[in-house]
């Protein structure tokens, strides 16, 4: 019996341990079994997501790709339009480059030297001669021109006026003594009549008589300034009595000049008419070819009052017949008295 008990334990230990044994055998086997199952889904997972990873990368690269050209679409689209919009930004600049550039550009002032002032003036100054209201409103006709100004017996006068400009061709400065020092225009004469003053001067010493000039030669500049200033003092009708109109001077012949007394008393005053010096030119002057121009008495033919020391030169034959006639120019000429 106990023999029997001890097989039956001998057996069922034998049976417990061979179970074992197979289980541990599969669990083995099993075990082994797992890590290749495993394996396979890594493996499996890995190609799993290399193909995800291939079908994303492609379908970024697909999708950049698409973003490229869409870039590259709306590039090439914008171009078109940027360059077109900046042509007209390139126009616009220079055309505000163009406008804003100044018309008149003077260049540089060039400094000249300074020109020495002739006394001759070839040109009529600009500066108008002052008039009354009065005169202004009724209106000036207009004086006619003489033909022949370079003509010893041109004449001159309120209804015979100069060309514009005109200044003798043959001013040469006069040799006699003037009340001043200067070389100024008014020394000048025509040749023919420096020559004959000359004379003049020289006879009347020979007489115990001293004679200074006061002023020849007068260009229409200097006389519109002589003019305006005696409208200034005594307004433009009575100048008109006494001193010319520009362009209707005999001073501007180079024909003409007024003298005076050798101690210089009276220069272009009435109070010369008293003087020994006057009364010698009256007797004397045609012998060398002069007349006093504006005699005594005659105003209402020469248009001016009388000036016993204005000597005008017209050549001997004329002087010796007016002067001993006692005449004027005018009549001389048989020219119209002058209307003042």
């Amino acid at each position: 019996m106990h023999k029997f008990f001890s097989l039956a334990a001998l057996l069922l230990a034998a049976s417990l341990l061979s179970g074992c044994g197979t289980q541990e055998q599969e669990t083995t086997h099993d075990s082994n079994k797992a890590p290749q199952v495993k394996t396979e889904s890594n493996a499996d997972q890995k190609e799993n997501r290399d193909s995800v990873g291939l079908e994303d990368t492609k379908s970024e690269t697909s999708d950049n790709n698409v973003k490229q050209e869409d870039m590259n679409t709306k590039k090439t689209a914008e171009e078109p339009a940027k360059s077109t919009e900046s042509k007209p930004v390139v126009i616009s600049s220079t055309i505000s480059k163009k406008t804003e550039e100044p018309k008149d550009v003077k260049p540089p002032a060039v400094k000249e030297q300074p020109k020495a002032k002739s006394p001759e003036v070839n040109k009529p100054v600009s500066t108008p001669v002052q008039k009354s209201s009065a005169h202004k409103e009724a209106g000036e006709k207009a004086i006619p021109i003489v033909g022949q100004p370079t003509a010893i017996t041109v004449m001159v006068n309120k209804e015979n006026k100069l060309p514009d400009g005109y200044v003798p061709g043959d001013l040469v400065y006069t040799t006699i003594p003037f009340i001043f020092q200067e070389k100024l225009e008014k020394k000048k004469m025509r040749k023919e009549a420096s020559d004959a003053v000359s004379r003049l001067f020289t006879g009347a010493k020979a007489d115990g008589i001293e004679l200074l000039g006061v002023s020849a030669y007068r260009s229409y500049v200097t006389q519109t300034a002589l003019f305006n200033a005696y409208v200034q003092k005594d307004g433009y009708e009575k100048a008109r009595t006494y001193s010319a109109v520009p362009g209707t001077s005999e001073h501007q012949t180079g024909l003409s000049i007024d003298v005076t007394g050798g101690n210089g008393a009276c220069p272009a005053e009435s109070c010369f008419g008293n003087t020994k010096e006057a009364k010698w030119l009256e007797a004397n002057a045609s012998k060398y070819g002069f007349i006093i121009r504006y005699p005594n008495g005659k105003t209402s033919i020469t248009g001016y009052k009388y000036e016993p020391w204005h000597l005008r030169y017209v050549g001997a034959a004329a002087a010796k017949e007016i002067m001993s006639r006692k005449i004027t120019l005018e009549e001389y000429l048989d020219a119209v008295p002058v209307s003042h």
